[in-house]
């Protein structure tokens, strides 16, 4: 059982302010006195703050946890309010200028979960000297390359071209203001709950619930954004440029986004070494509104030992 005293996510939310972006970042002290470790989580696509606090809580247990907003996602400015696009360059940017505001020289832990494992490693390449910085990183059920996606083609080119033609102004508008509306978004997740992989487990109370904060989500991450990033994520293949550094890799067997093989085959072109631990999850995450109870199957008890050694 993880021991929290009943946290809350507001409790450790302030405000987070960069190149004139308006965001939020998350910072739980260490759950043990004796865990000195500081440690960034970095979310990923169709998140928050709060989705990702179970997760949080988890890795206190080995130090101080920071969460950042991503721009477009869990409320924070976009940056097309900067006139630019959430490229996959402007993101690890802007993770890199936060990494050197908050921690500058300081060694710190990284674990970053599937879209913002791709921002980390993007970051890693652009900025090879912060992986001096790192001394240990963890990849959440992350990815690499467009190819790891288990998606069957028709699937793929839906998600490829409906994103592209979403990802415009004019496209994004519409969505936003009459589509992305609430009881648009009920209706279509009772429609499919009994085959949803994050409903069809959950009685008419929980199920509700999740409806409920999946209408949040989709209100706070930018539609704009989710469109642009899905293009990168369809798109991308961050092979050919090798990071000094190893890898602790968190799969999923059930994940229903990524073929594990080609997830791990990727892996090994970017970094010195890759060691995958499996994580006791039927699905690629857990649930959205998971506690930190639930959320604990996510990091495997192999890296926890890894986690609770002190750092040198």
């Amino acid at each position: 059982m993880i021991k929290t005293d009943k946290r809350e996510p507001a409790d450790f939310i302030r405000p987070l302010i960069i190149n004139g972006l308006r965001g939020r970042v998350l910072t739980i002290p260490p759950i043990k006195k004796t865990a000195k470790r500081e440690i960034l989580l970095v979310y990923g696509s169709h998140a928050s703050l709060e989705r990702m606090f179970g997760v949080t809580e988890n890795m206190a247990e080995y130090g101080t946890v920071t969460m950042p907003d991503l721009p477009g996602f869990g409320g924070m400015d976009s940056f097309y309010k900067l006139k630019e696009k959430p490229s996959l360059d402007n993101l690890a940017d802007y993770l890199a200028t936060f990494i050197k505001l908050t921690y500058k020289k300081r060694q710190i832990t990284i674990g970053a979960m599937s879209l913002g494992f791709l921002i980390v490693t993007k970051m890693l390449q652009k900025y090879p000297e912060l992986s001096k910085q790192v001394d240990i990183l963890i990849s959440i059920v992350g990815f690499t390359n467009k190819d790891d996606f288990r998606f069957k083609r028709k699937t793929y080119l839906l998600f490829r071209w409906g994103s592209s033609m979403c990802s415009n102004y004019v496209m994004s508008t519409i969505a936003k203001y009459l589509v992305l509306r609430g009881p648009i978004i009920r209706a279509t997740y009772n429609f499919v709950a009994d085959k949803h992989v994050k409903m069809k487990d959950a009685n008419e109370v929980e199920r509700n619930k999740r409806i409920d904060f999946e209408i949040n989500l989709w209100k706070c991450n930018d539609i704009r954004t989710y469109m642009d990033t899905t293009i990168t994520m369809m798109t991308v293949d961050l092979t050919n440029k090798i990071i000094n550094l190893p890898l602790l890799h968190i799969s999923v067997d059930a994940d229903q986004y990524f073929y594990k093989q080609k997830v791990e085959d990727h892996l090994k072109k970017i970094f010195i070494s890759v060691v995958v631990y499996k994580a006791k999850m039927t699905n690629h995450a857990p649930t959205v509104i998971g506690d930190a109870e639930s959320a604990k199957d996510l990091i495997p008890k192999e890296i926890r030992k890894i986690l609770a050694r002190i750092p040198s």
